[in-house]
């Protein structure tokens, strides 16, 4: 089974270099990986894919040897596992607020004795059963990750019993949803740095790791330093933002414009 390049950065205390993806591009794929990144977040919470098309992507991964964290628009447990069967390396959840949803998530996703996973062993993640086996489902746990989305004041305050689960590997803050959430409904009791910091505690408690998306070098430094190894930075979609926008004023100097 291919190997987690995410984890084993993680397992050796490492930062894992991370970009996110939300279009069906291969060619990002392929840059990103010659670009040395370990892992590519691939958005299907805000963007649509057919089934085949991320079965299409997922294959790309596995050709140039990056792992992607797949972040599901679903919370149905066939469909979970399948991602990992088409060939995630990883699982990202977004609004995981309660140890039992985290719980329910490992259910679903984990083979016993962590889960519940349903046992196939043909799909791109055993090489189609040539690599199945009976060390399948131990390889399958050892080397997929599950990220849990801590976004809303509620999850924060379960970020202990969260982080708490066996079979919940990074715990990954979303601070737009988050801020959006404290402004709404936390009537000034929480800040999103005080919420972070929580976050970070409740991680290091239990052996746990975190992150969320950098937004500048010395941001992603802070958040280095307060223990964050699962950081994301740069994207399709804001490249394609920057790109256009620096090649239009490029033409508005060339066009007196």
């Amino acid at each position: 089974m291919r190997r987690s390049k995410t984890l084993a950065k993680l397992r050796a205390g490492e930062p894992v270099r991370m970009c996110s993806l939300g279009h069906f591009n291969p060619a990002y794929v392929r840059h990103a990986a010659h670009h040395k990144y370990d892992c590519i977040w691939f958005d299907l919470e805000h963007r649509a894919m057919s089934e085949r098309e991320v079965q299409a992507m997922l294959a790309f991964f596995h050709l140039f040897d990056i792992d992607c964290m797949l972040r599901a628009p679903t919370l149905e447990k066939t469909r979970l596992y399948r991602y990992f069967e088409d060939g995630a390396a990883g699982l990202m959840i977004p609004h995981v607020s309660t140890p039992e949803r985290a719980r329910e998530l490992v259910q679903a996703v984990k083979f016993p004795p962590i889960g519940d996973r349903g046992l196939d062993g043909a799909g791109l993640d055993s090489d189609f059963f040539l690599r199945g086996g009976p060390d399948y489902p131990a390889e399958a746990n050892r080397e997929t990750f599950l990220v849990v989305q801590i976004e809303t004041p509620q999850a924060v305050e379960n970020a202990d019993a969260i982080a708490a689960v066996d079979g919940v590997d990074v715990l990954f803050i979303g601070p737009a949803d988050l801020s959006l959430r404290i402004d709404q409904l936390s009537a000034g009791d929480l800040t999103l740095d005080q919420a972070v910091d929580r976050v970070a505690a409740a991680a290091a408690k239990h052996g746990k790791n975190w992150g969320q998306p950098g937004f500048s070098a010395e941001h992603i430094n802070q958040l280095w330093e307060k223990g964050a190894r699962m950081v994301s930075h740069g994207g399709d979609f804001g490249a394609f933002m920057r790109m256009l926008e620096n090649n239009s004023r490029e033409l508005d100097e060339l066009l007196g414009e």
